[in-house]
């Protein structure tokens, strides 16, 4: 169980690393959707690779923080039932889910994207659209992304086993800290702090 811990330990450290810096892929997106408008209507003139890059960087930033967000308990659930059951059924719950749902989904989605991605990288192909961007970045993001939630998934259920067998405190507890959003305003402060004092 030491072992599996210790992959744990090193699945919730990658997950959180990336949900920290994903993050930065909405504001850039968000900056290149507004310089886009700006020179639509300033210049009346536009690209397609504008809205292109803003439709992949908001995709890469939903998949790749698939599993940060897993690993912080916030994806939708329903607790009509289980906030009826006691800690230990909830956790029967989560393990059940992670084993007999989530892993199998991903694994089906991981079997279809990897030759997908594949295939749009070999062959090079590109948006049809005028001005348009390859399409095979965007589509890596499906293995990518599924990967990390699939192992992030793993992550929790050994967590959980390691709880009922009381190994560990009860990992579905949340600890007070910062949300993404409020370490990207830190960011920024900090940011815009350095160029005014420099």
């Amino acid at each position: 169980m030491r072992a599996l811990l210790k992959f744990s330990n090193a699945v919730d450290w990658l997950n959180a690393l990336i949900g920290k810096y994903v993050i930065w892929l909405i504001l850039a997106s968000t900056v290149i959707s507004a310089v886009n408008a700006v020179i639509r209507k300033v210049f009346n003139m536009s690209s397609n690779a504008y809205l292109e890059v803003q439709w992949y960087l908001f995709a890469a930033a939903f998949l790749l923080a698939a599993g940060y967000t897993l690993l912080h308990g916030e994806h939708v659930k329903i607790d009509v039932l289980s906030s009826r059951l006691s800690k230990r059924g909830q956790i029967w719950i989560d393990i059940i889910g992670f084993a007999i749902f989530l892993t199998p989904v991903c694994l089906t989605i991981l079997y279809y994207g990897i030759p997908f991605f594949l295939q749009g990288y070999r062959s090079g192909e590109v948006s049809a659209n005028a001005g348009g961007l390859i399409r095979w970045p965007v589509y890596a993001m499906i293995p990518l992304g599924f990967t990390l939630l699939m192992v992030q998934g793993w992550s929790e259920l050994i967590k959980r086993v390691a709880f009922l067998k009381g190994l560990i405190e009860d990992p579905t507890t949340r600890k007070v800290e910062k949300t993404a959003e409020e370490e990207l305003a830190e960011a920024i402060r900090r940011l815009a702090e350095s160029r005014t004092a420099g």
